[in-house]
């Protein structure tokens, strides 16, 4: 028991100091979390003689929390109502971003003599935005008045909805371990589950409002919560994306009438387990195997980051925006995340060697790159489109 508390003590104190960095060097904190993981855990803290935070199941529940914490707060953004409007921009921006994105990181898994299965994790590695880092960089900057952020919420609008269905799938094809037959029954299960949760989501304003129909703060946010994480536990056991059905349930809550209360009560518990989320990823994380997949690493970086410019670009352009704007879209889909570790955790359940150290390794090293290298290019957006400007052909 003293044991235990004294590791939770040791990762709250590093991700606080993760944070206060995070503040002091403007930067986003979450490539700080994994760091700070990475240098608390077993391979690095517990090889020199350190006390270490063991990866264990204790450790492992708590993400596990942070993970449905961070989709069911991204779930209350978004109502049915919302997409419905904005479907057209939404969609082509979106299908852009895909198609640009998602193919290139299967060719790169396949051209590295990975499987189908392990590819198309990489894919949605490399395609899927940060909302977490995005949003609260465009906020820091300013740009959420700007006409740039509506193309950019936009697309991360469809990736989040994409990736529903895409974690549907790749949980089944993981879990089910290729055997066509458990496939079938696993996406059967899978997406009669996710129609359930979208028909709550359609009708069930009425319950979501009564379930939160109360003044008492403990009881508001302990009902909260006693729906959200249940929900996420169901899930997870019927082998769908935990993340998934919270981002769902987040925007069922979305219509009930509370969403500001949610928000303020439980952000703060929101943040504290999604530092432990991203904590527990670097501590599962073998540094030596991050420098072994140094070379998939920077043709990844090499590859994507120009893509997700070019894809940012185009998405903007549909919205009518300017080509100086177009390119902040471009730069403002840099940065990877939240979801990049989601599923590198989802691929760590696997059966090959590839997905439970090498994909891992890879995203972690990945998202650390491009979270610092997304918000540095927003931060300098202007001396990026300089230098668009220049390289641009004269008279094009």
């Amino acid at each position: 028991m003293a044991a235990g508390l004294f590791e939770f003590g040791e990762v709250l104190l590093v991700c606080a100091v993760a944070g206060a960095l995070a503040l002091r060097i403007g930067l986003s904190v979450i490539p700080l979390y994994v760091v700070g993981g990475m240098l608390a855990g077993p391979f690095v803290a517990g090889r020199v003689g350190l006390p270490a935070v063991p990866h264990g199941e204790v450790l492992a529940v708590l993400a596990e929390v942070g993970i449905v914490l961070l989709l069911f707060f991204l779930g209350l953004e978004f109502s049915l109502d919302r997409l419905f409007a904005a479907r057209s921009q939404i969609s082509r921006a979106g299908v852009v971003d895909a198609a640009l994105n998602l193919p290139l990181g299967i060719a790169l898994g396949l051209a590295l003599g990975w499987s189908a299965t392990e590819a198309l994790l990489l894919g949605g590695i490399v395609y899927i935005s940060s909302s977490a880092i995005i949003t609260k960089t465009l906020i820091d900057l300013g740009w959420i008045a700007d006409p740039e952020a509506d193309p950019i919420l936009g697309t991360l609008v469809f990736e989040d909805l994409f990736i529903a269905v895409y974690l549907a799938v790749v949980t089944s094809l993981v879990v089910g371990g290729g055997d066509v037959a458990e496939l079938g029954r696993s996406l059967a299960v899978a997406f009669a589950f996710l129609g359930a949760l979208l028909a709550a989501v359609q009708y069930g304003t009425g319950f979501f409002t009564r379930v939160l129909d109360v003044a008492d703060t403990e009881s508001f946010v302990l009902r909260t919560l006693g729906v959200v994480v249940p929900v996420a536990g169901v899930a997870l056991t019927l082998g769908v994306s935990e993340a998934v059905a919270a981002f769902f349930i987040g925007m069922g809550f979305a219509t009930s009438g509370h969403r500001d209360r949610i928000e303020r009560l439980l952000t703060p518990v929101r943040d504290v387990f999604a530092a432990v989320f991203f904590f527990w990823i670097g501590v599962g994380t073998d540094p030596r195997l991050v420098v072994g997949v140094v070379v998939p690493l920077a043709a990844a970086v090499l590859l994507t980051t120009p893509a997700k410019l070019l894809s940012g670009y185009l998405g903007g352009r549909v919205y009518d925006l300017s080509a100086h704007r177009s390119l902040r879209v471009g730069v403002g889909l840099v940065p990877r995340g939240e979801f990049s570790l989601v599923i590198a955790a989802l691929a760590a359940s696997g059966s090959t060697v590839v997905m439970r150290e090498t994909i891992p390794a890879l995203a972690v090293g990945y998202v650390l790159v491009m979270s610092v290298l997304g918000t540095v290019l927003m931060q300098h957006s202007d001396a990026v489109e300089g230098a668009a400007r220049r390289l641009r052909p004269a008279g094009g």
